[in-house]
């Protein structure tokens, strides 16, 4: 059965790169991604796993820890960790998991067999600290994911976890947020002491409240 939004996430044990792990106690209390890989060796893996190692700063200022995994056994991450830090100048810092079993990649639904039989997709999971699932971006194997949407995408879910806002279109930290309808535009003005600008009844901005 597939995951869907506001799924609890599965825990599972893995051996990884950097040790034996239970899911729940890597994340903590914290937020976590898991995203997977298709294979090791592989060119736009490679370049994906650079660029979360190059990221590893800003996952940890959100209280965010990283986790990969790719079907493919442990002896041959150790390998291409080695050869993602080459190439991509990095040094890559967070688990790849081993999964020659497919146990992680079938309890995350990971393998779409219409696209192949045995090799996951680019999927990728942000799960919250109360272990749910927040957000399910999947992309083919032949496209590189963009990490810097993830960093925006884990920015909007930090802050509408906390504010009753949400964000609009291309949002970035720092931009103008939207009050969720259900807040009345009386209680807006309460709520948001930094102003409310109503476009229409339903449409109304106010400046991000927790910057």
């Amino acid at each position: 059965m597939s995951l869907r939004l506001g799924d609890v996430a599965p825990n599972f044990k893995a051996k990884t790169t950097e040790g034996e792990i239970d899911f729940y106690e890597y994340l903590g209390n914290g937020w976590g991604i898991l995203f997977s890989h298709p294979a090791d060796y592989t060119p736009v893996c490679t370049t994906e796993l650079g660029k979360t190692a190059a990221l590893q700063d800003e996952f940890a200022k959100r209280n965010t820890k990283v986790l990969a995994v790719s079907v493919d056994p442990l002896d041959k991450h150790k390998g291409w960790i080695n050869d993602i830090n080459e190439t991509q100048n990095v040094n890559v810092g967070f688990p790849l998991i081993a999964d020659d079993d497919r146990n992680v990649a079938g309890l995350y639904d990971m393998i779409h067999p219409n696209a192949s039989a045995t090799a996951t997709v680019r999927s990728l999971f942000i799960i919250g600290p109360d272990k749910v699932v927040k957000l399910i971006i999947t992309y083919p194997a032949s496209t590189g994911r963009n990490f810097v949407e993830v960093l925006r995408v884990l920015d909007s879910l930090q802050l509408t976890a906390n504010y009753s806002v949400a964000t609009p279109a291309d949002w970035k930290e720092g931009e103008d947020v939207i009050v969720v309808p259900a807040i009345t535009t009386e209680a807006a003005y309460e709520k948001f002491p930094k102003g409310v600008k109503i476009v229409k009844p339903y449409l109304r901005y106010t400046p991000q409240p927790n910057k």
